[in-house]
């Protein structure tokens, strides 16, 4: 047992659900809790933004690809920052035309009561299942750090998570998000060091023996229309256009990312939380790449046996290798990565289910009768055990993921497969007027039984599962409109057609 790292940790655990609960006393109202009364300053965004898009399976999935491969998953960066163009142009401005809560009420809006509710349940089932991988990666650190067993290491980091997500809100993601994401990054540039310190020969010979594996290499051009061209994860092409289909639907229709971009004060600061946060991303991927890559120079030159999980690579060697102390910090940053994301998704699923299914329900029924209005204290305790009850879920799917291969690609190919729906049928709303909300809801089912299919069926990759899945519920919407004769769908006010 290294009792100083444990110690280390503790205090770490102690301290962070501490500081997240504190936030409860700023919490009034739905804006309050769903939107952090739209207070936070954009770097802190920026920030949250970086820790909900990377998470624990960044954190230990990342240094396993390049152990494994080469630096080719930074291709997809150059895609990230091409979708937040997109959505700078296209999402925010529609975002920012009056209050919103969730996504889904553009939805609304565009197409009708039925759409939003569509999209919604569809958000609620793909961040469910990515989350429940996540909270597994999670566990592969607690288990390895406490020694128990996977299903105590998930009870314990969801409850605690759980906690202070119940009690401070939005407010209580945004701010520990901020301190995680700069605790995390912190503790990969202390084990950089203290890896390349442990190799002899230093940076030298790491270069060189990275260099006559081609551990360096980014780019990968080749183009062909085959089968094993788009069998390939990560080429210039995939990463391009499929990274950027896939954080733009990540980022401009999924609430996990969209809700961060509401809490902003104006547009122009939701923006530059946006783009900012992209430098950070970019930064972070190269940093946990070269840390692969150091761990595959040093079990090369140690001669030591690889575990048959690469995933658990890096953190059994920090557990085992590092000195005491440090150890235990970076092992405390790696669980700050999961847990700011876990107390993300928990807001996220209870916001979307309590403004998108619960407040529309019961203000419809109370509008029949009339003999009670719902108070603002009353949808707060709601959205509390709303939190509680998706808490409960993401510990049991996360016992579900226990058998899932790499935690990394395991979560980008849940969400990939659903996102091309919600982002063909967010385009459908944006990009077209003809197209109304039966034509929106039959392209969105078309879509995603076939990207259920091409995840079955094929050996395509999952960075084009998103591009695909896209063009198909989008064309046939509009292929649809052509065909059903739709009255039009009249936008609430503050709307744009």
């Amino acid at each position: 047992m290294h009792v100083f790292d444990l110690a280390t940790i503790a205090i770490y655990l102690i301290a962070i659900t501490w500081f997240g609960a504190h936030f409860r006393k700023s919490q009034r109202d739905l804006k309050d809790y769903f939107l952090g009364g739209k207070n936070a300053p954009w770097w802190a965004i920026a920030l949250s933004i970086v820790s909900a898009e990377t998470s624990t399976l960044t954190v230990i999935g990342t240094p396993a690809l390049s152990f494994s491969g080469n630096f080719q998953f930074l291709q997809l960066v150059l895609g990230y920052l091409l979708a937040r163009l997109v959505i700078a142009a296209l999402f925010l401005p529609q975002y920012f035309r009056g209050e919103m809560f969730t996504a889904y009420e553009l939805m609304r809006r565009r197409f009708g009561e039925r759409t939003r509710r569509l999209t919604a349940g569809t958000f609620l089932i793909l961040r469910a299942l990515a989350e429940g991988v996540r909270v597994f990666a999670i566990s592969i650190i607690v288990a390895i750090v406490l020694g128990t067993g996977q299903i105590a290491s998930i009870l314990v980091i969801v409850c605690l998570t759980l906690f202070y997500t119940f009690e401070g809100g939005m407010t209580a993601v945004i701010w520990t998000d901020a301190v995680q994401m700069v605790l995390y990054v912190a503790g990969a540039v202390v084990s950089f060091w203290v890896i390349l310190h442990q190799i002899p020969g230093g940076w030298q010979h790491v270069s060189a023996v990275a260099a006559a594996t081609h551990k360096f290499q980014v780019f990968d051009f080749r183009f062909a229309w085959t089968p094993e061209f788009f069998s390939r994860s990560y080429s210039f092409w995939a990463g391009l256009i499929g990274g950027c289909f896939l954080t733009t639907a990540s980022h401009g229709t999924e609430q996990l990312m969209v809700q961060r971009l509401l809490a902003a004060k104006t547009e122009s600061q939701s923006r530059a939380a946006l783009f900012s946060s992209w430098i950070v991303i970019l930064f972070q991927f190269a940093l946990f790449l070269f840390i692969g890559v150091l761990l595959f120079v040093h079990y090369s030159d140690v001669g030591l046996p690889v575990p048959q999980s690469t995933d658990s690579i890096y953190p059994m060697f920090i557990w085992n290798s590092l000195p005491a102390g440090v150890a235990g910090l970076v092992i405390a940053a790696i669980l700050a990565a999961g847990m700011s994301n876990l107390s993300a998704a928990l807001n996220a699923l209870a916001s979307t289910t309590v403004m998108d299914f619960y407040k529309p329900l019961v203000t419809r029924q109370n509008s029949r009768r009339d003999p009670i209005r719902f108070s603002d204290a009353h949808f707060l305790r709601v959205a509390r055990w709303a939190t509680v009850a998706w808490g409960a879920v993401l510990f049991l799917v996360g016992l579900v993921a226990r058998h899932v291969g790499s935690v990394l690609e395991a979560g980008l190919t849940i969400a990939s497969i659903l996102y091309g729906s919600l982002l063909g049928v967010f385009l459908l709303g944006l990009l077209t007027k003809r197209v109304h909300e039966t034509s929106a809801m039959i392209a969105m089912v078309a879509g995603l039984l076939l990207m259920i299919y091409v995840r079955v069926a094929t050996h395509i990759a999952f960075t084009w599962y998103v591009v695909i899945g896209t063009a198909a519920t989008f064309s046939t919407g509009y292929v649809m409109s052509l065909f059903l004769k739709e009255p039009n769908h009249e936008p609430a006010a503050g709307a744009t057609r």
